[in-house]
């Protein structure tokens, strides 16, 4: 904990949103960062649960976590969510200096209803329909994905759940597909851990599964960890979320290879320098 620096309460800029920022103490040159964004179905958001789950964890590993926010329904509908999460990505490049950040090593990834947002993030860089209007002359690429009992597939999410105050303009299928991380599968989407229960009650891991496998189909660097009959936010437990933890730093030791780009650059360029780095990539 002494070798961790805190700064709660942190404004992302004019945007409105607050972060939580978990840094190393001590540090060679600029690190790693990864914005962690918590899960609650898109209807409540609690940031300050990650503090202890991860951000301390991530910061002790290397990783500059931060920890984001993003509306949920009852204060703004789709697509303000995935606004705001890319909102927060373009912020910590832009203030990559501040926070002792490499911009070019920068990754997303969340739990649950935080898992599908960065999912997403991660598949739509730079997209004309998905940007916010905060940070604009700055990419909202990041270099690597990872997803915690994530939602990937919205239409299966739908049949379970009441949506429409999310979608009020309506709860289409195409809607539901175009906010489905497993819809924005391609080739030059970022490295990817995906974590999972096979006891999740609330969100099927055979959903995260065949995220997994349209990955490995389109030659996306990935690898799944499932964990054998544990429910939906079982990583509230240190049992699991410190070896969650080192899966995480380890990943983003393997796939966000240092100095990639600056901030601003476009996002295939950045994706391309970082394939680049990759053994085998």
């Amino acid at each position: 904990m002494a070798d961790v620096l805190i700064e709660q309460n942190v404004r992302a800029g004019e945007s409105g949103l607050l972060v939580d920022v978990f840094r190393p103490a001590v540090t060679d040159g600029p690190s790693p960062a990864l914005l962690f964004l918590p899960g609650g179905s898109w209807r409540t958001k609690n940031r300050a649960d990650m503090k202890d789950r991860y951000g301390i964890k991530m910061a002790e590993r290397g990783v500059v976590c931060i920890a984001g926010e993003y509306r949920v329904m009852s204060e703004a509908p789709w697509p303000a969510p995935i606004h705001d999460v890319k909102t927060i990505i373009r912020w910590i490049r832009s203030s990559a200096d501040r926070f002792g950040v490499d911009p070019g090593r920068i990754s997303a990834g969340g739990s649950s209803a935080g898992g599908h947002l960065a999912l997403l993030a991660a598949g739509t860089p730079d997209s004309a329909d998905l940007e916010p209007p905060c940070f604009e002359n700055v990419s909202s690429a990041v270099v690597a994905a990872i997803g915690i009992y994530p939602v990937c597939d919205m239409v299966v999410t739908a049949e379970k759940n009441d949506l429409s105050e999310l979608f009020p303009g309506g709860v289409t299928e195409e809607a539901l597909l175009a906010a489905s991380p497993i819809s924005h599968v391609h080739p030059e989407y970022p490295p990817t851990l995906l974590v999972h229960g096979t006891g999740d009650v609330r969100v099927d891991y055979r959903r995260t599964v065949r995220m997994y496998d349209a990955l490995e189909a389109a030659g996306v660097p990935v690898d799944l960890q499932l964990y054998s009959g544990q429910d939906h936010v079982f990583d509230r437990e240190d049992m699991y979320s410190g070896p969650i933890a080192d899966a995480m730093a380890l990943f983003i030791q393997r796939y966000a290879p240092a100095a990639a780009i600056r901030s601003g650059a476009a996002a295939d360029s950045l994706r391309r320098q970082i394939r680049s780095r990759i053994p085998g990539g």
